[in-house]
C-alpha cells in the first residue's frame, strides 16, 4: 500500500545523477567504464505543494522548482521523523 501524500508532507526524492564531480551528499557512487564519470544518487528533500486529479504529486524543491511525480514511484517516500528533525534546514520554507 502506498502513502497517502496531503499538501505541506515533507518528503525524500532519490535521485540517480551522472557526473564528472558527485557532490559531497552523494551516495552508492560508482564510476563509468572509462572512468571519466561517476553515476550515484542523492536525496532531495522536497515539500508536496498539490496533489493533482489524477493523483500525480506535485512536489516543489527550496529554490522553488517545481516536479511532478506518480506516487506510486519507488524514489519517492515521506521523511522519516529523524529526517523531520534533523534534516528540517533541507526541506522548503511553505
Amino acid at each position: 500500500m502506498n502513502p497517502v501524500y496531503q499538501v505541506g508532507d515533507w518528503v525524500v526524492y532519490t535521485k540517480q545523477k551522472v557526473s564528472p564531480s558527485p557532490g559531497r551528499r552523494a551516495q552508492d557512487v560508482a564510476p563509468a567504464a572509462k572512468g571519466e564519470l561517476y553515476s550515484y544518487i542523492v536525496e532531495k528533500y522536497w515539500t508536496v505543494c498539490d496533489v493533482l486529479e489524477d493523483g500525480q504529486v506535485k512536489l516543489r524543491t527550496r529554490r522553488g522548482k517545481e516536479h511532478l511525480v506518480k506516487p506510486t514511484d519507488p524514489m519517492l517516500r515521506k521523511a522519516s521523523i529523524f529526517e523531520r528533525i534533523l534534516l528540517r534546514k533541507r526541506f522548503p520554507a511553505n
